[in-house]
């Protein structure tokens, strides 16, 4: 497959904090996830690479998503989608945005070059229309219904009225109602009732859209969970986001994927810290006994959540250990027992290995989810490409 030619060219590893940390990515992991994905989609896929590929890096997944079978991409804003398309390598690539405003600047030549919209009002659809005639080209559209989320989408009682003005825009070759779609609340959950009423709804959207006497391309629903979990939600496309990047919302329903990024620093210092004295901001935790007490310069500025703070492990030397007191904005402190840790030993904050916290094991720390931790990447933490994710000194 011509993904094994894939390269990727990285900045300098400066990373944070005088090159004390990196997220290193895997390419063939990704390359797997999408694969794992598309044999049980069975459908074309459209890979969600939006909040800078889920904190992984837009461009380089997305070049990696397309090159391993999927479809499309999808994003969120106009800017995204910009730059993804005018990248020579992605000119082709068809790639949809949704996040717009109807008066917002650009939009003509958005539209000019090619990139497909998602639209979810009167006032985008007309605002669409309108560029489309400026930019002197058709544009492609993707009607979205809400059926139930209650975020973005038309409101049911519009479905009718809005659907019979896009096929007067069709019919004025203003564009093309090349999609129809929503989006699930609560496919996460197996068994919720919100899921039938979500699928029932959208049975009903497609007949108004289709009695407007529009034929869109592709109608699709489906998310990572209701992509794995629920075959009635795929019909043409499927729209994969946090599986993509090795992360399973529904584990129940098992598939093979893997995580593509790990997280890495290192000990900046140890200090030898004596029994009852107060660590960190607010010194929730005050040491039972002497202990040594390792510093690693990452903290919630870089994307390590302050609410897991006394709840948090990391791997260092050979073994996970338990975060000391509250993560700070730009360190944090873990205990260290008796052993003799030294500076520039390697800190595992998300890995790939068995015996490594993952972003799973973060979220279930913060209360929240893996999409959360991972697009929370913070800007210090240089993405760094490679063909596999090698140990770390041991690590």
């Amino acid at each position: 497959m011509a993904i094994d030619n894939f390269r990727v060219l990285t900045e300098p590893e400066f990373g944070t904090m005088s090159g004390l940390a990196k997220a290193s990515a895997d390419w063939r992991r990704l390359a797997h996830n999408v694969e794992a994905l598309a044999a049980v989609a069975r459908v074309p896929m459209m890979a969600m690479v939006k909040a800078d590929g889920y904190g992984h890096g837009m461009v380089p997944t997305g070049r990696v998503a397309i090159e391993a079978g999927a479809a499309s991409l999808g994003v969120v804003t106009l800017r995204e989608a910009w730059q993804l398309k005018r990248l020579p390598d992605l000119a082709d690539t068809t790639v949809m945005a949704f996040f717009f405003a109807p008066d917002q600047p650009g939009l003509t030549e958005v539209v000019g070059a090619g990139i497909e919209l998602g639209v979810s009002s009167l006032a985008q659809l007309d605002a669409v229309a309108a560029a489309a005639d400026r930019a002197g080209r058709p544009a492609r559209i993707h009607l979205k219904g809400d059926t139930g989320m209650s975020r973005g989408g038309v409101a049911e009682h519009e479905w009718a009225f809005v659907a019979e003005a896009a096929a007067k825009h069709q019919a004025a070759g203003s564009l093309v109602v090349v999609g129809a779609w929503s989006h699930m609340a609560c496919a996460d959950e197996i068994g919720h009732p919100a899921n039938a009423e979500q699928k029932a709804a959208f049975e009903r959207f497609l007949e108004t859209v289709a009695a407007s006497g529009l034929e869109p391309e592709v109608r699709h629903l489906a998310n990572s969970a209701a992509l794995i979990a629920d075959p009635q939600t795929r019909y043409d496309m499927v729209r994969p986001g946090i599986a993509l990047y090795g992360y399973n919302p529904v584990p129940q329903f098992a598939v093979d994927l893997q995580p593509v990024i790990e997280v890495r620093s290192v000990v900046m210092s140890v200090k030898r810290i004596p029994e009852g004295t107060g660590i960190s901001y607010g010194h929730t935790v005050h040491l039972e006994r002497d202990t040594n007490v390792a510093l690693v310069p990452l903290g919630y500025a870089d994307g390590v959540p302050r609410a897991a703070s006394g709840k948090a492990e990391v791997y260092l030397a050979g073994r996970r250990r338990r975060v000391l007191g509250r993560i700070c904005m730009d360190q944090f402190m873990v205990d260290c027992g008796d052993d003799a840790v030294k500076p520039g030993e390697p800190v595992v904050l998300i890995g790939a290995g068995a015996q490594h916290p993952d972003a799973d094991d973060w979220s279930a720390w913060a209360g929240t989810i893996p999409n959360d931790v991972l697009t929370g990447l913070g800007s210090r933490v240089p993405r760094l490409w490679n063909r596999g994710l090698a140990p770390l000194g041991g690590a």
